[in-house]
């Protein structure tokens, strides 16, 4: 019985790690054009965005994607990395 509830606290606390990133009004738009780029089938997702709700972001790109926090922060870290450029 140990191994299942220990295997459920690291699942809870994963979810609950707050995002590695903070994205503005200004750079959300460029990281938004980046991702959709690559997953170019959520384009009528609704992937509204407002300061401070980064982890909201992360969770409804973790749904859609269907990948982990790990993969979705670092592919949104990599966008943010160069806004002016066009590679993700």
């Amino acid at each position: 019985m140990l191994p299942s509830s220990v295997n459920i606290f690291t699942f809870v606390v994963n979810q609950l790690k707050m995002a590695n990133f903070q994205l503005t009004k200004d750079n959300a738009e460029k990281v938004k054009i980046k991702f959709l780029r690559k997953y170019r089938d959520l384009v009528a997702a609704p992937l509204d965005f407002t300061p401070g709700n980064e982890d909201k972001l992360v969770e409804d790109i973790m749904r859609l994607v269907k990948r982990d926090r790990t993969y979705v922060e670092f592919t949104l870290q990599k966008a943010l990395a160069d806004t002016k450029g066009n590679r993700l």
